[in-house]
């Protein structure tokens, strides 16, 4: 019995870069950046000042204010860019049997905002004036069951959180869905906002971030020699997944194909990954043999690429574990670069910028790609700079994550 085929008809995000998949991706390739000091609140007494803070965004766009109020901020995200992948791919879900339809969704962290504000009120005004909405704001399903709510839909629902590694889980997770006939369709991707008080305060803490408050757009430097430390962002990148019948019958756009996930752990350390890079690599292998794909036919890895030294050198080991002499004729490069790290979110707005990268045939750069640092390998393409102009049939999506976690996802020319 043939395999069930799964397509990309939908793409949806909100990032500090841009707010529409178009809008990303031409900033992408433009190498500009999103990154900036922080407004929302104050950094007077943080070591670092600066991320990639989404700016000028109206939850009011796309749901009633009352409705939006009663969401964390990465609930917001979620569900903004839901309606943007769904409006994409053109459903109605009237004429869908509902039962049919899931909505995975995955975040790092949900609801630090809501956390904040109502651990003050509880301090300050006592228990009775935490509000009601606390929970059902906080909550990290929070993202996926607000996007059912808001079309009706009754099929599988549920979050995945697994750090920096939720939204390639999500999206793996919600093709495994389709693939074993459980559900025709899946809005699917990754939301986090934990750009607040204790969220950055957190990553200062453990000394993970870049110190570069006088150049914050030059501060997300991935596998450069020169790296201080990765960039926390906001945002969210959702897809709509669908089986590959269902969306021609329909007269779909198609995208792309979704055509293997791998995962794995490193069973290692709760934040550093495996120096070897072994748990990465094996990710990797399970999702090409998952994508029945040789791995010289892969163009291109978007990477995980947080400009760290232990992720830098250990994914470009692992790419090279992987790949064998392959690795130094395809192209890897870090959109993190431009976007900093949107943690749980970064995996689903990366697909996305694969997914570009395939229809319009341009690979997007590393920016701050000075020197390479030899620890990764100078020989590599790791595309410093400036976007290339090339045909891209086959790329790969590396998302790894704090407790070990590794999610790889292969995505093909339709």
């Amino acid at each position: 019995m043939q395999r069930r085929r799964v397509v990309i008809t939908g793409l949806g995000c909100v990032t500090a870069l841009g707010q529409s998949p178009g809008g990303l991706f031409a900033a992408l390739c433009q190498a500009k950046s999103g990154i900036s000091l922080i407004k929302s609140f104050d950094t007077s007494d943080y070591p670092v000042k600066f991320g990639g803070e989404i700016r000028a965004f109206e939850i009011e766009k796309y749901v009633d204010r009352r409705e939006g109020r009663r969401m964390d901020r990465f609930a917001q995200f979620a569900i903004a860019a839901a309606i943007q992948a769904v409006n994409d791919s053109g459903l109605d879900f009237s004429r869908e049997d509902v039962f049919r339809v899931g909505v995975i969704v995955g975040t790092g962290i949900g609801g630090i905002k809501e956390i904040e504000e109502q651990h003050v009120r509880l301090l300050e005004k006592g228990p009775g004036k935490v509000s009601p909405f606390c929970v059902p704001r906080l909550m990290a399903n929070a993202g996926s069951g607000n996007i059912a709510i808001y079309y009706g839909l009754r099929g599988p629902n549920f979050c995945v959180s697994s750090a920096c590694a939720s939204g390639n889980h999500a999206i793996g997770e919600a093709f495994a869905n389709i693939v074993g006939g459980r559900s025709d369709v899946v809005i699917t991707g990754g939301a986090e906002a934990a750009l607040t008080c204790i969220g950055l305060g957190s990553f200062c803490a453990a000394r993970s971030l870049s110190t570069r408050n006088d150049d914050p757009p030059a501060a997300s430097r991935p596998f450069d020699r020169d790296r201080d430390g990765f960039v926390l962002s906001e945002g969210a990148g959702v897809l709509v997944l669908e089986e590959e019948g269902h969306a021609r019958s329909r007269g779909a756009n198609i995208y792309a194909e979704l055509l293997g996930y791998g995962a794995t752990d490193d069973g290692y350390h709760i934040t550093a990954p495996l120096p070897d890079g072994n748990g990465a690599a094996k990710a990797m292998e399970l999702a090409l043999a998952d994508a029945h794909t040789n791995r010289e036919k892969v163009d291109y890895i978007n990477a995980h690429g947080t400009g760290t030294e232990l992720n830098d050198v250990g994914e470009s080991t692992a790419i090279k574990r992987v790949f064998g002499d392959h690795a130094y004729k395809l192209a890897v490069s870090s959109t993190k670069s431009c976007l900093g790290h949107l943690l749980g979110a970064s995996g689903a707005v990366e697909l996305i910028a694969c997914v570009k990268t395939i229809s319009e045939s341009m690979i997007p750069p590393t920016r701050n790609l000075d020197n390479v640092d030899p620890r990764c390998d100078v020989k590599m393409d790791y595309v410093p700079w400036k976007a290339r102009e090339a045909p891209v049939n086959v790329a790969m999506s590396n998302s790894f994550g704090f407790g070990g976690h590794n999610a790889c996802l292969v995505v093909g020319k339709y």
